[in-house]
């Protein structure tokens, strides 16, 4: 008699999940977040340090034409050889008003070399700009990833909560009928209220990627439903030709643009060794007398260069050297992060297949049998429990070392050059 309830329990409880099932059957597919999707939002939202790095291109650009421009010339007004005595700008014929104009010219090439060099600081920030694009597409890819496990790990212990009730309407029964005892139905209450406050966790920490997700793709669209599955990512090439790509990365072709500039501040310095000169032109108006012209060329004469020219070509040879050292040690740090996530990336497929084909099977199997020592009392009921919270820690396990690849999938990515 106490089978026939317990299997009467059983297949009412059964039924109840079929109706919920097909009555979720009937109702539209909600308009899901899809993965690719929330990058498109993210790198289409205008955020401002994208803004940031193309005003700085622009403004570059704007210096770059006007820093190779001439100098302003000089126009200059005076009253020249006038007699101390009186004052009289009539009694002598030398008295006269000039009239003058000075054009300089800068030493050697420094204008064409100044115009490269705008130019190459404004190419270093279009490639920043490049580069931030490919973090925005990196950290939205990830943060998607982590609230989709958030939303998987709640939906799988919802159904391990719903079984655990289910255990305890079965735990009521066999009590009310002698079977089982009081420490049992106090046992599976303890684990619903577990796992209560299991799902208050796994919310919390879902609102907490959900703000951050808000950050790169709005409020409204971190809100929508995220689908039951993880994306397919872009196949990945062998190690070694990601490794042997990294010097096209993105954050190395920023250090390429500033070397360049720093060669032609090098130049800049070489330009400094030669004279530079001034053309001036002066016309001198005097009273019923005739008028004067004039026009001459200054030189300026680089002659003591030791703590001038010397110490700033230096000083651009040590930044260049800087810039240069910068850059292998970009390589070193991308290198390091390839061998990582490309390790992580391999052990964690690993670990996946082991689950999947051995370790969840495992788990349910435990769990069925359980279940039917449970039945012939040759089992008691804590370990019914215990199997059932074992199938819910494998299949949160198996989700999150999914979900973690994925994520070394995207890092990979990102260090070859790509969006998500």
């Amino acid at each position: 008699m106490p089978n026939q309830k317990f299997a009467a329990a059983l297949i009412a409880l059964t039924c109840c999940a079929i109706a919920s099932v097909a009555h979720s059957q009937d109702v539209p597919a909600p308009n899901h977040l899809e993965f690719a999707e929330s990058v498109v939002i993210a790198l289409s939202a205008n955020d401002p340090t994208i803004a940031l790095f193309e005003e700085r291109a622009l403004a570059l650009e704007d210096r770059a034409i006007a820093d190779s421009q001439l100098p302003d010339p000089i126009f200059s007004t005076r009253m020249q050889s006038i007699p101390l005595s009186s004052f009289d700008i009539n009694r002598e014929p030398m008295t006269q008003l000039a009239l003058g104009v000075r054009q300089s010219f800068p030493k050697g090439k420094s204008r064409a070399l100044t115009r490269q060099k705008r130019l190459a600081e404004a190419l270093a920030e279009r490639r920043n700009k490049q580069l931030r694009n490919q973090e925005i597409s990196l950290q939205t890819s990830q943060l998607w990833l982590e609230l989709y496990y958030w939303k998987q790990a709640k939906r799988i212990t919802r159904q391990t909560q719903t079984k655990v009730e289910e255990l305890r309407v079965i735990s009521e029964v066999n009590y009310a009928n002698g079977r089982g005892s009081a420490q049992n139905v106090l046992r599976v209450d303890l684990e619903v209220s577990l796992l209560a406050t299991k799902l208050l966790e796994l919310d919390r920490q879902a609102d907490l990627t959900r703000v951050d997700l808000s950050r790169m793709i709005g409020i409204a669209n971190a809100a929508r439903p995220f689908p039951d599955a993880l994306p397919s990512l872009t196949p990945l090439p062998a190690a070694a030709e990601m490794q042997s790509n990294l010097v096209r990365h993105s954050s190395v072709k920023v250090i390429d643009a500033m070397i360049a500039a720093r060669d032609r501040d090098i130049d800049l310095a070489n330009q400094q060794y030669k004279p530079g000169f001034s053309i001036d032109a002066a016309y001198g108006l005097r009273d019923s007398r005739s008028d004067f012209g004039s026009i001459g060329v200054s030189y300026s004469i680089p002659l003591f260069t030791k703590n001038r020219q010397d110490r700033g070509l230096s000083a651009t040879r040590h930044l260049r050297s800087s810039a240069r050292l910068a850059r292998s040690a970009q390589l070193l740090e991308l290198n390091r992060q390839l061998g990582r996530q490309f390790a992580d990336w391999t052990r964690l497929a690993e670990h996946i297949n082991l689950y999947e084909t051995e370790v969840i099977a495992r788990a349910k199997d435990t769990a069925e049998a359980a279940l039917l020592a449970y039945e012939t009392e040759a089992a008691d009921f804590a370990e019914l429990v215990r199997a059932e919270l074992a199938v819910l820690d494998t299949e949160l396990a198996l989700i999150r070392l999914q979900v973690d690849q994925a994520k070394a999938h995207a890092a990979l990515l990102f260090l070859k050059g790509e969006k998500s």
